[in-house]
């Protein structure tokens, strides 16, 4: 029979040393154990703690926050937009040059954007690129004769994410 007051206890090793000096890496035990004589003001200080300490591992493995890296486009992309904040485009028209471009979408902004090219009222079909947060991109080919097009984001309310393109 154990007497006193039972507590979980978690017991974290980050390199449990084996014969020949290799290393198993992360491992835990969870266990109960008798803690009959701390105070009970001094386990809720060593539980705060662990708490703490194991929140911290967990923070510095998932990384998190804006600090990671961006996503990025090809570096051959013929045709590179980006969303920037105010809900607009980086520019007011592009230019490319008729066939095959590659087409390329970087979110500057904090909120969802979409790009899509419209020629004469239609939207090209078959083309359609979305980013979602901040530091997100997206890229593409179409496939445009020379003319006139409009680059657009069809996400309600950005109806003023407007540009010209102009293929030649």
């Amino acid at each position: 029979m154990i007497r006193g007051n039972v507590v979980p206890s978690l017991e974290i090793v980050l390199f449990d040393p084996e014969p020949e000096g290799i290393t198993s890496g992360l491992s835990y035990r969870i266990s109960s154990m008798s803690t009959p004589s701390i105070p009970r003001s001094s386990r809720r200080i060593r539980l705060v703690a662990g708490a703490l300490a194991i929140s911290s591992l967990a923070f510095a493995a998932c990384g998190g926050g804006d600090s990671g890296p961006a996503d990025t486009v090809p570096a051959d992309t013929q045709l590179v937009v980006k969303a920037v904040p105010s809900i607009r485009f980086d520019a007011t028209s592009y230019t490319a040059t008729a066939g095959d471009i590659s087409v390329g979408y970087v979110n500057e902004d904090s909120v969802r954007h979409t790009l899509i090219v419209v020629k004469d009222g239609e939207k090209v079909p078959n083309f359609k690129l979305e980013i979602g947060k901040k530091g997100d991109a997206d890229y593409g080919n179409i496939t445009l004769e020379a003319g006139n097009y409009v680059l657009f984001c069809d996400v309600p309310g950005h109806q003023n994410m407007k540009a010209d393109l102009t293929v030649s």
